[in-house]
């Protein structure tokens, strides 16, 4: 019984991870969305092949040493949240529940 009730408990998960995501995805300017695990490996990403290991490699990378400022401030405070803005791109990284939710959009077609 209660195999069932944890295989339908992650179906309803599935389904609002894909629901956020094309909530997100349907934003002006997003131009993509990648998640990794804790372990750093994509789960899941809406860009192609190169530019999912580009940025979920470097964006790793980068939340890795912004945790460590982080920690250096305060060793009981964690990294949860990281914006990046270019003058083509803007970088938002969330950082929960052991995955990164990394969104890529323009930030000149950005609804206000």
């Amino acid at each position: 019984m209660s195999n069932s009730k944890d295989i339908a408990n992650s179906l309803k998960d599935l389904n609002e991870v894909e629901e956020t995501l094309n909530r997100i995805q349907a934003h002006k300017g997003v131009q993509g969305i990648v998640i990794v695990n804790h372990e750093g490996s994509v789960v899941k990403s809406t860009l192609d092949n190169i530019q999912t290991q580009q940025y979920s490699t470097l964006i790793t990378q980068l939340t890795e040493k912004a945790q460590n400022v982080v920690r250096d401030i305060d060793p009981e405070d964690n990294l949860t949240f990281l914006r990046l803005r270019s003058k083509k791109h803007e970088i938002m990284v969330a950082d929960t529940k052991g995955y990164k939710l990394i969104v890529i959009q323009n930030p000149h077609e950005q609804e206000y």
